[in-house]
């Protein structure tokens, strides 16, 4: 019976998904987690009551919104989206990578970006059937501008995405780098601003000035990853094709109701942020001190840093065992090579760590 199950699995199931592997979230029970670029931080008791008394009003045997009209019409205040611009939502950041590269998929269509970045760029661009092209990063993880616009030439993608700061390596590339890209692109530009709450930098004034032009953010990293809201903002006559793909009702009732409460306490996610900050330098220059790490500058809520005494396998085991998760990008090799990310944690969480790391390497 398996191996008739297995013949009609290789017979119906594309050879390129049987060829990946599952998106891992490694278990972090028991474990103080700084793997994932969560905030920290927990909401206090008195804002966490009112929540819980919005919600109370949500009727739940009714279909949501199926546009969140109202909760986009406050996001578009509360981000500072251009006038003219408009919002389409996602159940996070990945179902709008998802609704974008369904909408652009053909036969031979290229993805482009920068690597290493966010994983799901290419992942997602194989779920549709596209071909995902990376531009290596220079030694320093900057754009190889030459690299980039030959590769732009050759293979004429479809989409382009640009995470601003990138992920894994926590850096801003140059803006008028990016500017050159979003000129010279024949196709759409993202510009994923997922850390924007701890960068201050943004593309968002530039919508309305480049056709080609969407940009990407999300409520995740500033304490609401449990929600999964993803924001695009762009050109309506782009976002009106998007939305065709959308599936109906995508956004909960609840999620809406969540984010809606949100906006009317952004100043609490704002001052966590900036705590987070602080933090990340106390953090950076804790490193920085450590002759077993080479570790890079960060305008994310994470820092990449590389072992140079030893392995990065090794090391990451002798996080986990003394009782601290972060990530192991070592496996992705390259520019990432024997290196580990960890999530920017509170003041005890950032001490346990450092205390950990100098044990294990």
């Amino acid at each position: 019976m398996i191996d008739m199950i297995q013949k009609k699995v290789d017979a119906l199931i594309r050879p390129e998904i049987r060829a990946l592997k599952a998106y891992h979230v490694t278990n972090a029970a028991g474990l103080i987690k700084l793997d994932a670029m969560e905030n920290p931080y927990s909401w206090p008791d008195n804002i966490r009551l009112a929540w819980l008394d919005a919600l109370r009003q949500v009727t739940l045997n009714r279909y949501p919104d199926p546009d969140a009209c109202r909760l986009r019409e406050r996001l578009c205040a509360a981000l500072g989206v251009p006038e003219e611009m408009e919002l389409l939502l996602g159940n996070g950041s990945d179902e709008l990578i998802q609704i974008i590269l369904i909408a652009v998929s053909r036969p031979e269509a290229v993805v482009l970006a920068p690597t290493p970045t966010f994983v799901m760029y290419e992942m997602i661009a194989t779920f549709t059937g596209m071909k995902f092209v990376g531009v290596p990063l220079t030694e320093d993880f900057t754009l190889d501008m030459p690299l980039l616009i030959k590769a732009m030439a050759t293979h004429k993608p479809a989409v382009i995405f640009l995470s601003y700061p990138n992920n894994p390596t926590a850096n801003l590339f140059a803006r008028e780098d990016i500017l050159r890209v979003i000129e010279q692109a024949p196709g759409l530009v993202v510009v994923d601003e997922a850390y924007h709450a701890f960068a201050g930098e943004s593309f968002m004034d530039q919508l309305g000035q480049h056709n080609n032009l969407l940009i990407m953010r999300t409520f995740s990293k500033q304490g609401l990853a449990g929600l999964r809201l993803g924001v695009l903002a762009g050109p309506r006559y782009w976002l009106a094709e998007f939305n065709k793909v959308r599936l109906p009702y995508n956004i909960g009732t609840l999620t809406q109701a969540s984010a809606e409460f949100v906006l009317a306490h952004l100043v609490l996610l704002d001052e966590q942020a900036g705590i987070i900050r602080a933090e990340r330098e106390k953090l950076l220059k804790s490193l920085g001190r450590l002759k077993s790490v080479q570790v890079w500058a960060s305008q994310a809520n994470f820092i990449l840093f590389r072992i140079l005494n030893g392995d990065a396998d090794q090391a990451f085991e002798g996080l986990r065992s003394r009782g601290v998760l972060v990530k192991n990008m070592n496996a992705a090799g390259g520019l990432l090579r024997n290196c580990l990310r960890v999530t920017v944690g509170t003041p005890e969480e950032n001490a346990f760590f450092l205390k950990a790391l100098e044990a294990s390497c």
